[in-house]
């Protein structure tokens, strides 16, 4: 169950008209926090984002599950369950004690490395390298729709000092 500042973080992003890629980004956040903690580990970086995204899909964010092709089918399958159930058009499954206390157990023995700066620096870099052109062109406009006046002007300075510090 997410904790109930993540679930107001949400609302709030969600009520600001943020994407649901970014309000997904809270329950990643609170995913990386659970494991810096030591409450469990994930294997690799990709596992503790996918945990993150499943509860944001389970709690009603409209973020729908990768296209075929893109992910294994069995992960995109638990992704459209999970979507499902987070639209209401399904109802939650009532989960195995057995299983749930041996998932708990496995994910506890996993490392907390995957949750560093570094490994989250990484996968943003390699998942950046992916995206076209057109893909960061598409964001920019919908950032100049959705920042307002002062956002766009905080972005402008900030791109500036970047070049700036670049030189």
């Amino acid at each position: 169950m997410p904790e109930q500042e993540t679930l107001r973080r949400v609302e709030e992003d969600k009520r600001e008209g943020k994407a649901p890629t970014t309000q997904a980004g809270e329950f990643i956040r609170e995913e990386m926090l659970h494991i810096r903690e030591g409450k469990h580990g994930a294997r690799n970086t990709k596992q503790a984002i996918a945990i993150g995204l499943s509860k944001a899909r389970r709690a009603g964010v409209k973020l729908p599950p990768p296209k075929r092709g893109k992910t294994a089918d069995r992960s995109r399958r638990s992704a459209e369950l999970a979507y499902e159930e987070g639209q209401g058009e399904r109802k939650p499954r009532n989960p195995s004690k057995k299983r749930s206390r041996a998932i708990s157990n496995v994910m506890k023995h996993e490392g907390k490395s995957a949750a560093s700066h570094k490994a989250l620096s990484k996968q943003a870099h390699s998942a950046a390298r992916q995206r076209t052109a057109a893909d960061r062109h598409e964001a920019a406009m919908k950032a100049v729709r959705t920042k307002g006046h002062e956002g766009l002007s905080r972005a402008a300075k900030k791109a500036a000092r970047t070049r700036a510090r670049e030189r």
